[in-house]
């Protein structure tokens, strides 16, 4: 048996898309013993924020929103980074305030997106939904979609390297 992949999901504000994404990452794994979903972070978050209802109604919509009815954000700290074994950012720009202010954790850092092709590029930012409707968060969701089944792939071993 493989050693098991602690899971971790970091955005800005840890309201929007972190919270999106360790919902849908916890139905996709839910019957793996291989994964332990720590959660998700943010690198500006005020501890103790609901989800945002956008957020919560599309992972409802779903059925994406077990474990997440109590959900309550929290920035990213020493002692959860150091437990998980991956940490995926939302954007090149939380993936540099990680490495920065966490260097330690770098090795496990990367982007959601840089295991897929989205619209012919790799590596793609997550936009940010906050403020511009339902929409906005469903193209989220829809990212999601492509992108979690291919972490999946990469925590397995199924892929190398980032996708060319």
């Amino acid at each position: 048996m493989s050693e098991k992949k602690k899971v971790l999901f970091v955005c800005t504000g840890n309201t929007c898309r972190s919270p999106m994404a360790e919902g849908f990452f916890r139905k996709l794994v839910a019957d793996d013993m291989d994964y332990e979903v720590l959660g998700s972070a943010g690198v500006a978050a005020f501890p103790g924020d609901r989800i945002s209802p956008e957020s919560a109604d599309l992972l409802k919509k779903h059925s994406a929103d077990a474990e997440m009815e109590d959900f309550r954000s929290r920035a990213v700290d020493d002692d959860l980074l150091g437990k998980a074994t991956h940490i995926f950012a939302m954007t090149e720009s939380h993936l540099d305030i990680l490495v920065q202010a966490f260097p330690d954790c770098a090795d496990k850092c990367n982007l959601i997106c840089d295991f897929v092709s989205l619209n012919g590029k790799v590596g793609m930012d997550v936009p940010d939904p906050i403020g511009q409707g339902p929409r906005a968060y469903g193209a989220v969701a829809q990212v999601f979609e492509h992108a979690l089944p291919a972490l999946i792939q990469f925590m397995n071993g199924e892929l190398d390297e980032e996708v060319s």
